[in-house]
This record gives C-alpha cells, sequence and structure tokens, in this order.
C-alpha cells in the first residue's frame, strides 16, 4: 500500500459523473486537497441518465445548491415516482411513489392492516393510502412547510453536467482538455502515476478517479480490475434513446411502459420529453426496436435515434488500488429505477468518508468494496423482480424471463412477503419496504398472511383509522396546484 499522502485528485473523464465527483470533493474537501478534470470535448457522452430519486436533494443540500437555479438550468420538472405500464400483464399499471404509505405501528407497517381491511371487505386499492401517488395521478404538485412532499427530479443529464463544471469550476477545480493516450504505472506497485494526453501533456497526480463510461480506461484497462457480469439475471443489452417535443401537459412521474421485448422510457422534462426502448438484442433487433419506438411516441422526435450497447454487471472493485471508478466505469444496471446518478452519488459520499488523507490503506478499500457490492447487488435484486414476478408470458423475452435464475436472496424476499407480507431489508437496500410493497402487490403478489395485530382492531376502529388516513390526503391534494402551473411558478426556464 501507498502511505504517501493524498495531496493531487485526477478525475479522468466528465459527464455527470465526474463533474459531480468534482463538485463535491472541491466543494467539501478543498482545503485539503486538490482537484483536476480531463475531459475531451470529442468524446460524447451517453446521456440518458435524466431521471432521480429523492435522495438527489440531499446530495444538492451538502454543495449548498439553489434547487431554482438547478432546475432552470437542467430544464427539470419534478417526479413523485415510476408509472408501470404493462408490467404485471398487458393492461395493467400501478405507480411506484416516492411516499409513505398509510400509518405504521411497532409491529408492522400499514400494508397489514390494508390487508386485514381487505379481507373485511374494502375494495381501495393500497395506493390510495399515499399522497405523494394520488398526487402523481392527479398530476399535481407543490412544496410547502406545511404540506411536505417527498420528491426526486426529471432532468437534462447533459446541462446538469455543465451546470456542475461552472460550479466546480468556480470552487478551484482545473479542467484539461485532450484525450487520454496512455495510463502511466509506477513499476513497483503498479499503482497509477499519471496520464498521458494526447498533446503530450503529461497529468501526475496521488489519486485517479475513472468516469470514462463503459470502457473503463482506469479501472479495468490499466488495472485489469475485471468484470462480474450479470447478463444472466438481466438480459437487455441495448437501447434506443430519442428526444421529442414537450407536450402541454407535464406529467410528474415517469412512464415505464413493458413491450415484447423489453420496455420504453418517457421523462418529461420542460421543454421536451426523453423517450427510450430497453430491450434485449436476442430478441429484438436494432432496427426493430427503433421503429417500435418512433412509432410509440407522443410528439414529434427533435433528435436522430441513437442505439447504446451495454452489459449489465459490475467492476469487481469499484476501488482498486489508488483509482476509484464511478458511473459507468463501475458497473452497469438498467435505467428502470433510475439508480444511475443516485450510485455515483453515494459512491462519491462513501469514498469522502474513507478518503486516504494520510495514504490508502487496503482496510479502506476493502470496507468501500463491500458496501458497494451490497448497495449494486440489492438495487440489482430490485430490478430483476420487476422481470421475474409476471404473470406476462406473450414472447419469448417474458417467457425467458419468468424460468430464468432468481438471485437467493431475492428469491427469500419474495417467498416471505408472499407467505407473511413481511419485508426486511437488507445492509445495502436504498428502497424502503414501501418501495417493495408498491412493487410485489404490483407485479401480482397477494401475502397469504398478515400480522395479527392488524385484526385486534375491531371493524369500526378499522373503517375510521382507514378513512381518516383518505381523508387527510384528499384534503392535502386540494391545495396543490397543477404539476405545470407551479413549475411555471417556481423555476421557468427562459424562453
Amino acid at each position: 500500500m501507498r502511505h504517501q499522502s493524498i495531496k493531487q485528485v485526477i478525475i479522468a473523464g466528465g459527464g455527470t459523473a465526474g463533474w459531480m465527483t468534482a463538485a463535491a470533493l472541491a466543494k467539501l474537501l478543498n482545503k485539503d486537497i486538490k482537484v483536476s478534470l480531463v475531459e475531451s470535448d470529442d468524446i460524447g457522452t451517453v446521456g440518458v441518465g435524466e431521471a432521480t430519486i429523492p435522495p438527489i436533494r440531499t446530495f444538492h443540500k451538502l454543495l449548498g445548491i439553489d434547487e431554482k437555479l438547478f432546475m432552470k438550468a437542467t430544464q427539470a420538472t419534478f417526479k413523485l415516482g415510476i408509472s408501470f405500464e404493462d408490467w404485471h400483464k398487458p393492461q395493467s399499471d400501478y405507480i411506484h411513489s416516492f411516499g409513505m404509505t398509510g400509518k405504521e405501528c411497532w409491529a408492522g407497517e400499514f400494508h397489514h392492516f390494508w390487508l386485514h381491511a381487505k379481507k373485511m371487505g374494502n375494495k381501495d386499492d393500497f395506493g390510495d393510502y399515499c399522497y405523494e401517488l394520488q398526487a402523481a395521478k392527479q398530476g399535481k404538485f407543490g412544496i410547502s412547510p406545511h404540506n411536505p412532499i417527498n420528491y426526486a427530479f426529471h432532468m437534462d443529464a447533459s446541462r446538469y453536467a455543465a451546470f456542475l463544471r461552472e460550479f466546480a469550476e468556480n470552487l478551484g477545480v482545473k479542467r484539461f482538455e485532450g484525450k487520454i493516450e496512455r495510463v502511466n504505472k509506477h513499476a513497483d506497485n503498479g499503482f497509477i502515476k499519471s496520464l498521458l494526453l494526447d498533446d503530450g501533456t503529461e497529468i501526475t497526480g496521488d489519486f485517479f478517479i475513472d468516469c470514462t463510461g463503459f470502457k473503463g480506461l482506469l479501472i479495468e484497462q490499466a488495472l485489469h480490475t475485471g468484470y462480474e457480469d450479470w447478463s444472466h439475471l438481466l438480459p437487455c443489452d441495448s437501447a434506443v434513446a430519442v428526444q421529442t417535443k414537450g407536450t402541454p401537459e407535464i406529467a410528474p412521474y415517469t412512464r415505464s411502459i413493458a413491450h415484447q421485448s423489453g420496455w420504453q422510457w418517457q421523462i418529461p422534462l420542460q421543454n421536451r420529453v426523453g423517450n427510450g426502448l430497453v430491450y434485449c438484442s436476442r430478441y429484438l433487433s436494432d432496427h426493430d426496436a427503433t421503429q417500435l419506438l418512433l412509432n410509440n411516441l407522443s410528439s414529434e422526435t427533435l433528435t436522430e435515434p441513437k442505439i447504446i450497447k451495454f452489459k449489465t454487471g459490475r467492476r469487481r472493485k469499484g476501488w482498486n488500488k489508488n483509482c476509484l471508478a464511478l458511473g459507468l466505469a463501475s458497473g452497469f444496471l438498467e435505467p428502470l429505477e433510475s439508480t444511475s446518478i443516485h450510485l455515483i452519488m453515494t459512491g462519491i459520499i462513501r469514498f469522502m468518508r474513507l478518503f486516504p488523507f494520510t495514504g490508502i490503506t487496503q482496510h479502506a478499500i476493502d470496507e468501500y468494496n463491500k458496501q458497494l457490492q451490497s448497495e449494486l447487488e440489492s438495487i440489482r435484486d430490485f430490478i430483476v423482480l420487476h422481470y421475474k414476478v409476471t404473470d406476462r408470458d406473450d414472447s419469448e423475452f417474458w417467457q425467458h424471463c419468468k424460468t430464468m435464475e432468481t438471485p437467493k436472496s431475492l428469491a427469500h424476499k419474495v417467498a416471505l412477503f408472499k407467505e407473511t407480507g413481511r419485508v426486511f431489508l437488507d445492509d445495502g437496500d436504498i428502497f424502503r419496504v414501501d418501495s417493495w410493497v408498491q412493487v410485489m402487490l404490483g407485479q401480482g403478489i397477494m401475502p397469504e398472511q398478515y400480522h395479527h395485530v392488524a385484526s385486534l382492531m375491531n371493524d369500526q376502529e378499522l373503517s375510521r383509522f382507514m378513512q381518516g388516513i383518505k381523508q387527510q390526503i384528499a384534503q392535502r391534494l386540494q391545495q396543490l396546484p397543477t404539476h405545470r402551473a407551479f413549475i411555471e411558478q417556481y423555476c421557468p426556464v427562459d424562453t
């Protein structure tokens, strides 16, 4: 291990991952380290990740980013969850929302009371007891200290990178323009020594962060870290993306629409809509995928369709020697639950908590990698759940998904919920119990039992309890404007 102090951090690659990292390090560790970033204007970014989950707001607060300025700069809209259409079976839909459903007690979450009420004849959907979900369905949104709401954003990822670049450069981050020709290593221990650019500039550093996307120029090509392939669990390996004109109504949620060989996303921004189709090339050609997407758009295209190839999985180590991989360089999980930007953020925070100011230690590396593996595997399980637990068998793709291998951790979670109605979170779980319940119910799993405490209420008490929650939600919804009206008042984009 190298026990020299870390003073100079070099970030290879820009994009969302690179500039998020630069902004965070410069803002929070600026007194102790110097941060430089190398990127080339000639290398495009994947630029598909346009949806986020609520912890992004914590990241922005940590950096002191003004929400209104960020939203204007990135043409952002608000997101209350994801609408899953045709996933359980054709013509079915449900919303995985960011809200908390009902009220819980010491013995169990609200869904136990809902299950008991259902047995007693209550016909309400589980989602009827979630404020954020009902706001999403009604196309409403508002921020108020008296009426709190849990939300994330839809945004333009390339504009977000540009916004963070300006933020980071104002804090002293030095940017180098150029392509990396060679990664030089120390002869004695194989640590990265410097990056040689195509114009002959050599950039030396103590620590290197790889944000070079799928190719993993440092973490893989230089350090040969290895890749754990998850294609047997997540078979989709391609996506086609296209931008379309904005629509008059802006839904405060992402749409995820299942097709016969994959699924389509629809992400509404203020001035346009991000669209794409994730698919498995074994069952659908690039040409047919492109046609399928173009045939299912709600407005006129603004860009040419762009094909993206990927392999789901993870780098065997996110931190190897004096190199940390973030973003696509560290691995790839489908955009189904909008976790890509979140994983960049948690990687940055985890690294800063373990930052090797006085030198790199193996125990710090091992702890980072252990936590990363746990986090990735729990997200992987959550995404696999959508494919595996379904009544769809109307194509080769869905038949394959129904019969494919299930991770033991996921099989246990599903079986436990089916038998007892219980969900317990693993160490790396970023999704709450509510999320797991919403998706498992939405995908067609109905628990055989629920916690006995729910049945201790008499019928009258139970009815009063359930009605009280619904009434409170209805009252709060009345206070909300439409999503578009709130955006126009709060963070309109200059036209």
